[in-house]
């Protein structure tokens, strides 16, 4: 299944980040997506597949 993401969407992840944060914005995509937490601003790169997987809702549209 493909989710439809845009940059800026904020999404809510199924495990939380070690801060404490389910919520994500999106600032890269393509083969991996680019994350950043909503919280402590961290950056991470996730393959597409793991991503979707992750994928818990969304929290706003872009």
């Amino acid at each position: 299944m493909v989710i439809e993401i845009k940059i800026g969407d904020i999404v809510s992840l199924r495990k939380p980040h070690p801060c404490g944060s389910f919520e994500w914005e999106i600032v890269r995509l393509g083969a991996d997506i680019g994350i950043k937490c909503q919280k402590c601003r961290h950056r991470v790169l996730l393959p597409r597949g793991t991503f979707e997987r992750r994928v818990k809702d969304f929290v706003s549209r872009a």
